[in-house]
């Protein structure tokens, strides 16, 4: 038991959990729009996330505590390393306009995580976008809507129509919306001038205004021009299975709650819509 919860928490703390679940919401897409299931993109997108999450993650940590690094910590420098070259191997793999898409997504992760910003806009002496107040979870759920809706489509020349728009607008609400368990559980961690959601509004408002993104996020599938009743199912059940994870998120909660359980939807999302379709 000690082995599998250390491989465990190794799976998570090295991005290969949130990784799987980019791909899923990738894979989505491309179910979605009955796209060819390009295998050069989804393992692309699986080291990027990898390797860009992992950058974010221990960027700092590594700069400044580089000799004093735990086994671990450095076993995910070298995985992350690994993930980097094989990164690169797959995106020379796609096509011109996906890579001028990637890249703009790369600067925002670059400067997400890399200090830049004038002292006018940082907080608590880190100069990146991800300490601006109050932008965090719409830039995060910004950054995942590109990668796993408009650059499968780009990738495979499908054009950008009402129903992709309203995929995107879907994906990026539901992202915020499984965000809000962690940005609970943070309050604890995070500085006030973060702004969070719940710092803004309380936990309890936090949950329904969750609640009720996903009601929008349900709805929203009635407008598209092409509805298949398997994907209206599937996409009630993970709105229901969502919902009650934002409903008993706590500030005070088990280890596995957020940063396996809350992070796998996506993963659950994928396996229903591969079972009912």
């Amino acid at each position: 038991m000690k082995v599998f919860k250390q491989l465990l928490n190794f799976y998570i703390n090295s991005s290969f959990h949130v990784a799987c679940a980019v791909v899923a919401l990738t894979w989505i897409t491309l179910l979605e729009f009955h796209l060819i299931l390009d295998k050069n993109l989804i393992i692309f997108v699986f080291f990027a996330s990898v390797t860009g999450y992992n950058f974010v993650k221990y960027f700092g940590i590594a700069r400044f505590h580089h000799r004093g690094l735990s086994n671990w910590l450095k076993a995910i420098q070298i995985l992350s390393f690994f993930c980097f070259v094989l990164m690169c191997y797959y995106v020379l793999k796609l096509k011109l306009e996906t890579l001028l898409f990637i890249a703009g997504f790369g600067v925002v992760t670059f400067f997400y995580a890399i200090p830049f910003l004038p002292r006018r806009f940082y907080l608590d002496s880190k100069q990146n976008l991800r300490n601006i107040g109050g932008l965090k979870v719409y830039l995060i759920a910004l950054v995942w809507t590109g990668v796993t809706v408009f650059l499968p489509v780009i990738n495979n020349d499908y054009g950008i129509d009402s129903d992709v728009i309203l995929t995107a607008i879907q994906r990026w609400i539901f992202i915020i919306v499984i965000m809000l368990p962690f940005e609970i559980r943070d309050l604890k961690y995070d500085s006030l001038k973060l702004a969070t959601i719940p710092q803004k509004i309380g936990v309890q408002q936090t949950k329904i205004m969750g609640m009720l993104l996903l009601g929008v996020f349900y709805m929203m599938e009635f407008f598209k021009d092409s509805i298949a009743s398997g994907s209206l199912l599937v996409m009630f059940l993970i709105s229901a299975i969502t919902l009650f994870f934002v409903k008993y998120a706590e500030v005070k909660q088990g280890p596995y709650y957020c940063s396996f359980w809350v992070e796998g939807l996506p993963i659950l999302w994928l396996l229903l819509l591969l079972m009912f379709n």
